[in-house]
């Protein structure tokens, strides 16, 4: 089997294309077996190969969180999807037995784990993963498009919708666009009416997402975003901020809400430690929601928008996966827009 590894952690010097690994067999009921299409990079990645506090990998480690394919083989007891079906995975991995799980949240799940983090990953010729963790998708949905689309438009879902709830007239603040789930984030929020802000330092990426819907944008090296969004909304404020950068946003980020606003955020790519004062989170009521990945209905409702047409995420390049080095090598650059895709096999 074919695969991009690791053996340790590092620089992309680290990155191993390999084809001479076992293919992964089913060992347990409820499993299915993909063969993979189209596999996405997404910033983990970056961070699995750099080395993530607490988590531990064992050589050879098969990258990748995103991919869509066709069954290969499932467990005797799966009936929901059968060989040769086309899917898309979900590379949130839940127990199925805690308090949580039994809640519907799967994603805060007391054992949740993901697909090349914490389990080897979907940058392979075939994956494991429970049946749960697939759904159907159409066939006139590109593999280029399917294997962009899960995680980013799943934590991007999750952010807008359940937990920021965005709104028709809502102001929504989405920085870093160009990012997989900067852009979900976008074209969700104007799909709900609402007025969206984004910032780039980049002037390419600042067109391309007014021509996708944005109502503003903004180039976050020339000031003080908080400022002019101040100015431009006669220091009102947005409703809503979108933040998975962390430390280098975050002041900006409160500096842009306006009184009772939210603050959503899924990651901290600029580093995990921010400080405020809390007298300004009480005095103007505002809302820190943090937010991860998915649960079953959000993931249903995400695939059933891929299928209607209504959520397509833009695809930056396609790199062959003896090329990975050069997939990952675009994406630290930051030059992306859209989801840069690594095409795994034909079958």
């Amino acid at each position: 089997m074919r695969a991009l590894t690791i053996d340790a952690h590092g620089g992309l010097e680290q990155l191993r294309y390999r084809d001479d690994l076992a293919v992964p067999p089913l060992d347990a009921p409820g499993q299915v077996r993909v063969r993979v299409r189209a596999a996405a990079l997404n910033h983990l990645d970056l961070f699995t190969v750099a080395g993530l506090p607490g988590v531990s990998i064992t050589p050879p480690w098969v990258l990748g969180a995103d991919g869509t394919g066709v069954i290969d083989a499932v467990s005797d007891d799966v009936r929901t999807v059968k060989p040769g079906d086309r899917v898309v995975i979900n590379a949130g991995i839940s127990c199925r037995t805690c308090e949580f799980c039994l809640r519907g949240e799967h994603s805060l799940c007391t054992r949740f784990r993901l697909l090349g983090e914490h389990l080897r990953g979907t940058f392979a010729e075939f994956v494991v993963v429970p049946a749960t963790n697939v759904a159907r998708i159409p066939a006139g949905a590109s593999d280029e498009v399917a294997a962009a689309f899960t995680l980013a438009t799943l934590t991007a879902w999750r952010m807008c919708v359940t937990r920021a709830q965005v709104k028709a007239g809502d102001d929504v603040l989405i920085w870093g666009i160009g990012g997989g789930v900067a852009l979900a984030a976008l074209q969700i929020c104007v799909a709900r009416g609402a007025r969206v802000w984004v910032t780039s330092s980049r002037e390419e990426k600042r067109t391309r997402a007014l021509a996708l819907g944005a109502h503003e944008a903004l180039d976050h090296s020339a000031g003080d975003v908080d400022r002019e969004i101040r100015r431009r909304t006669g220091r009102r404020g947005v409703d809503v901020v979108v933040d998975s950068v962390g430390e280098r946003t975050w002041a900006q980020s409160l500096g842009s809400l306006a009184r009772g606003g939210r603050l959503v955020t899924c990651g901290g790519t600029s580093g995990p430690n921010l400080a405020m004062d809390v007298r300004r989170l009480f005095w103007h009521q505002w809302s820190i929601l943090g937010s991860t990945m998915g649960n079953d209905a959000e993931f249903a409702a995400v695939v059933a928008e891929l299928a209607a047409g209504r959520l397509t995420p833009p695809v930056d390049s396609v790199h062959a996966l003896a090329d990975g080095r050069a997939a990952f090598e675009r994406l630290a650059t930051g030059q992306q827009f859209g989801k840069v895709v690594l095409r795994i096999s034909d079958g």
